[in-house]
């Protein structure tokens, strides 16, 4: 018989994979653009309530030291920057970038997550050529990778804490609806077809379930590792949140879309802090 926590993994990786593909293939092939600020002040919600009200206090209550996952998180941040620029660097180099419309080299350089991509997307709308799948083969290997990390996180968290598992897990689906629309958007454009698109899609997510048994298997070896890892998860949904998609958000300056994105902030943070409560 399955351990409990490996059961939940599963369940959670495939399930969850599922449907934040199956949500974003329905806003994304049916083209509900007024959709995505929706989706991403909710995402960001759910990653700041996770990361505070979760993930790191219980970080800092398994670290050997308050510094030394202060230390982590920190060491986090700079990498999650580090390997963004990373991939600008591989997307926007010489006079153009060419996994992104040109318009603009800002526009470019924000390119790196899911702000970018759907910018990237609706200004590709206008382009009349395709990349031959380029930029489409990138997000998919850049993605895979993601949600093989996920299927990390996720384990690590089940493996701490039921609760914890779950409202990790409960962050992670809600961030990645929005980045899958982008996905899907960029996979259009790249010239897949949308079975293509919605087939590719679920095949990279299958890479949760993969990171996740993994994961579960050597952390019980080297459960020393899940205090790191938790911090690095609590550093990679700040970094994303606050770096990539809440600068997004200040496009929109008026009162309406401000009240607004605050509400749908709010809302993402009290989603978790009642999933909190319901695992207690």
């Amino acid at each position: 018989m399955l351990p409990n926590a490996l059961v939940n993994i599963l369940l959670v990786s495939l399930l969850g994979g599922t449907i934040s593909v199956l949500c974003a293939a329905f806003f994304a092939l049916r083209t509900q653009a007024h959709w995505i600020p929706v989706l991403v002040s909710y995402a960001i919600g759910a990653m700041l309530g996770a990361v505070f009200l979760e993930i790191l206090p219980h970080a800092f209550e398994l670290a050997s030291s308050a510094e030394n996952m202060a230390a982590t998180v920190l060491f986090g941040i700079l990498l999650f920057f580090i390997l963004e620029k990373l991939v600008l660097w591989r997307h926007c180099h010489g006079d153009h970038c060419e996994a992104h419309a040109p318009h603009s080299e800002s526009e470019c350089e924000q390119a790196g997550h899911l702000g970018g991509k759907y910018r990237l997307a609706q200004q590709s709308q206008h382009s009349h050529h395709h990349d031959q799948g380029r930029s489409g083969m990138m997000i998919m290997l850049g993605d895979t990778f993601h949600n093989f990390v996920d299927g990390i996180l996720i384990a690590a968290a089940f493996m701490l804490d039921e609760r914890l598992g779950f409202v990790t897990s409960f962050a992670i689906i809600a961030h990645e609806i929005p980045q899958e629309v982008g996905d899907f958007l960029i996979l259009l454009h790249s010239g897949y077809t949308r079975r293509q698109a919605l087939l590719f899609n679920l095949y990279s997510s299958f890479a949760t379930v993969v990171g996740g048994v993994i994961a579960f298997y050597a952390l019980q070896t080297v459960s020393s590792w899940v205090p790191a890892i938790l911090g690095l998860a609590a550093a990679s949904m700040l970094y994303v949140a606050v770096a990539d998609l809440i600068p997004g958000l200040h496009k929109r300056t008026e009162l309406k879309a401000t009240i607004s994105q605050v509400g749908l902030i709010v809302l993402g943070i009290t989603s978790v802090w009642l999933t909190k409560l319901v695992f207690e």
